[in-house]
């Protein structure tokens, strides 16, 4: 990504060739009422950045790339909504065993345990699974409310919140997945998770979208 800060003219000249390419220097600087010498540093600069092309004979084009600042500030709007995945969840009554099978399975790093409302009620991580595994314990009698984290040690989201919040908050704890929630009346409904995986993928498209 390019962080770079486009001046005012640069901006406008951008948005005539976005409008109006192929166009040729001389036409860009007859829109803007300027000599074409005056454009020359702005036009220089715009094609060594890869924001316009220029081909002879034929004018400008714009190449659809964006500035790093800009990407920047689109990352920070999207919301989780857009993004999210399904969630996996366990009945809190649910065995450790069938915990472990539902993960391997779904594929998943993290279970939403819930109630017979969908209601959060704990999370699970491989970690936690794995933990339960050592020893000598009955793995089809032990029950995941036992092993699982609670609230108020789970982070949660909700979908109008910020993936570049979420990211950061998947960071900041070191977890993989966040439930996604909504309040209910019997408490926070589970609707969707969260990963690091679906904040790389918001990235990606973003990037294809807009510089490519």
């Amino acid at each position: 990504m390019r962080n770079i800060e486009l001046t005012k003219r640069q901006t406008q000249i951008l948005e005539i060739v976005k409008s109006n390419g192929p166009i040729t220097g001389e036409h860009i600087a007859d829109r803007l009422a300027l000599t074409r010498a005056t454009l020359r540093p702005d036009l220089a600069i715009l094609t060594m950045t890869g924001f316009l092309e220029a081909r002879p004979r034929v004018g400008y084009y714009y190449t659809g790339r964006t500035s790093g600042a800009q990407i920047i500030e689109k990352i920070k709007k999207l919301t989780v909504k857009d993004f999210q995945a399904i969630p996996v969840v366990v009945d809190r009554s649910s065995s450790v065993y069938d915990a472990i099978v539902t993960m391997f399975l779904e594929d998943v790093g993290t279970l939403f345990v819930v109630d017979q409302n969908t209601v959060l009620s704990g999370v699970l991580s491989r970690k936690d699974l794995l933990r339960a595994s050592i020893g000598n314990k009955d793995l089809h009698t032990l029950p995941v409310d036992i092993i699982m984290t609670r609230m108020p040690n789970i982070t949660i989201c909700y979908k109008d919140d910020t993936i570049y919040n979420v990211a950061k908050s998947l960071i900041e704890k070191q977890i993989d997945a966040v439930p996604v929630v909504r309040e209910s009346e019997h408490g926070l409904e589970v609707i969707g998770r969260f990963t690091k995986t679906n904040f790389t993928r918001a990235i990606v498209d973003l990037m294809n979208n807009d510089m490519f």
